[in-house]
Protein backbone atom coordinates (compact mmCIF):
# COMPACT_ATOMS: atom_id res chain seq x y z
CA UNK A 1 0.00 0.00 0.00
CA UNK A 2 1.41 3.41 -0.89
CA UNK A 3 -0.92 5.57 1.23
CA UNK A 4 0.61 7.45 4.12
CA UNK A 5 0.09 5.96 7.54
CA UNK A 6 -1.34 7.83 10.49
CA UNK A 7 1.18 9.05 13.04
CA UNK A 8 1.23 10.49 16.55
CA UNK A 9 -1.12 13.47 16.86
CA UNK A 10 -3.24 12.64 13.81
CA UNK A 11 -7.03 12.56 14.05
CA UNK A 12 -8.23 9.27 12.55
CA UNK A 13 -11.23 6.99 12.13
CA UNK A 14 -10.48 3.39 13.00
CA UNK A 15 -11.78 0.28 11.28
CA UNK A 16 -14.88 0.24 13.51
CA UNK A 17 -15.76 3.87 12.75
CA UNK A 18 -14.56 5.40 16.03
CA UNK A 19 -12.80 8.76 15.81
CA UNK A 20 -9.49 8.89 17.69
CA UNK A 21 -6.19 10.65 18.17
CA UNK A 22 -3.02 8.57 17.66
CA UNK A 23 -1.08 8.95 20.93
CA UNK A 24 1.80 6.52 20.44
CA UNK A 25 3.36 4.04 18.04
CA UNK A 26 4.93 1.13 19.92
CA UNK A 27 6.72 -2.16 19.43
CA UNK A 28 8.99 -0.94 16.67
CA UNK A 29 6.11 0.52 14.66
CA UNK A 30 3.71 -2.41 14.85
CA UNK A 31 1.14 -1.14 17.39
CA UNK A 32 -0.75 2.18 17.19
CA UNK A 33 -2.25 3.51 20.45
CA UNK A 34 -5.48 5.50 20.08
CA UNK A 35 -7.63 7.60 22.41
CA UNK A 36 -10.96 9.37 22.02
CA UNK A 37 -10.51 12.86 20.52
CA UNK A 38 -12.46 14.53 23.34
CA UNK A 39 -13.75 13.70 26.78
CA UNK A 40 -11.03 11.28 27.82
CA UNK A 41 -11.83 7.61 28.07
CA UNK A 42 -9.80 4.45 27.70
CA UNK A 43 -7.06 4.02 25.12
CA UNK A 44 -7.17 1.18 22.63
CA UNK A 45 -4.64 -0.31 20.24
CA UNK A 46 -4.50 -1.52 16.67
CA UNK A 47 -1.89 -3.54 14.87
CA UNK A 48 -3.55 -2.72 11.53
CA UNK A 49 -2.52 0.90 10.84
CA UNK A 50 -3.63 0.67 7.21
CA UNK A 51 -7.23 0.56 8.49
CA UNK A 52 -6.87 4.03 10.04
CA UNK A 53 -8.44 6.74 7.89
CA UNK A 54 -6.62 10.04 8.44
CA UNK A 55 -9.15 12.82 9.04
CA UNK A 56 -6.62 15.55 9.93
CA UNK A 57 -2.86 15.59 10.29
CA UNK A 58 -1.31 16.75 13.55
CA UNK A 59 -1.08 20.53 13.61
CA UNK A 60 -3.85 21.07 11.03
CA UNK A 61 -6.91 20.48 13.23
CA UNK A 62 -6.89 23.97 14.80
CA UNK A 63 -7.12 25.66 11.40
CA UNK A 64 -10.17 23.70 10.25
Amino acid sequence: MTAERAWVGDLVRDGTGRRAIVTDVRAGGTVWVLRPPTGGGPNWETDAPDTLEILARAGTRDSQ
